[in-house]
């Protein structure tokens, strides 16, 4: 049976999933990268503001502010271009396997800077989700991949890793939807500085309202607030079934056929997620700086992907 903070994780992880197939769609009308993601943030924000003004949240301090404001100006603005620039040059399978490299970072991060322990649990999730995500994207139709669109999929994941990184310093009491209009904010004068010298009209862009509703700001919400019930490394592992989600959403838009292999590494991925989910007889620890890892206030690339 899956937590109230596992759900909130796999319904983020099925928003960022579909992403790539809203972003093909923007792709198709003919909107680039730059303009895609910064009408994208825009909305975002936008929404996330009035729900602000709805609740009337206090405000945390300006330090806090700011670093939300570079959080979304350059982490979450890098990771977006790195995916969706990935995009344009290789598979979305492959961008989700090279971007899925995040969650061993994000724990090894965590373990160097001595804010987690590894446990068994973790350890044999995590190479659950590996082999998983090996069967489910490494099957068939992944050759002669782009070496810039490789350079851009292993970009995102560090930059995602980074991110969540930096956002375990956020204090646990700030508004999640704050939290979420500053980043997006930041995202869109980051990005919407880079698109403007070609930034243009042209029609389906309800493609990107689709891809700023459904794949940014409800798995943005959703992953900040299974990451505060499920901590950081679990949630990470956790939306490793984003490329599960990516996968069936493309053989069911686009006819791609899925292989046996990849059947059975989607259900890796998922029996990972019921290994972390298992009924735990450990406390966690407190971190040497007084925050434990559900305390990180972390957003999903995007676009991942993820995004």
């Amino acid at each position: 049976m899956f937590s109230r903070g596992a759900l909130l994780c796999l319904v983020s992880a099925t928003g960022f999933g579909l992403a790539p197939i809203f972003a093909r769609q923007s792709y198709a009308a003919g909107i680039g990268v730059p303009s895609m993601l910064a009408v994208r943030f825009a909305l975002a924000a936008l929404v996330f503001w009035a729900v602000v003004l709805w609740r009337r949240p206090a405000w945390p301090s300006r330090r806090v502010l700011l670093v939300c404001a570079g959080l979304g100006a350059v982490g979450y603005a890098c990771q977006a271009a790195f995916y969706f620039g990935a995009l344009t040059h290789i598979s979305a399978s492959l961008v989700s396997l090279l971007l899925y490299a995040y969650p061993a970072l994000v724990t090894v991060l965590a373990v160097a800077l001595r804010r987690e322990s590894l446990d068994r649990r973790k350890v044999v999730a995590l190479g659950l989700s590996g082999l998983g995500l090996v069967l489910l994207l490494g099957a068939g139709g992944l050759g002669g991949p782009s070496a810039v669109g490789v350079v851009l999929g292993l970009g995102a994941a560090l930059a995602y890793a980074l991110y969540l990184t930096v956002a375990d310093g956020l204090p646990r009491g700030v508004d999640l939807y704050l939290v979420s209009a500053v980043v997006c904010t930041g995202a869109a004068l980051s990005v919407g500085a880079w698109a403007a010298p070609s930034f243009h009209l042209t029609p389906g862009w309800w493609w990107v309202g689709l891809l700023a509703v459904f794949s940014t700001v409800v798995p943005i919400i959703t992953m900040f607030a299974g990451v505060r019930a499920v901590g950081a490394s679990r949630a990470a592992i956790l939306s490793c079934a984003e490329p599960a989600v990516t996968v069936v959403s493309t053989a069911l838009v686009y006819g791609e056929p899925l292989v046996p292999v990849q059947i059975v590494g989607g259900l890796a991925v998922l029996g990972a997620s019921f290994v972390l989910n298992a009924r735990r007889r450990d406390v966690a620890a407190a971190s040497p700086v007084g925050l434990e890892l559900h305390d990180v206030t972390a957003v999903s690339p995007l676009g991942r992907t993820r995004s």
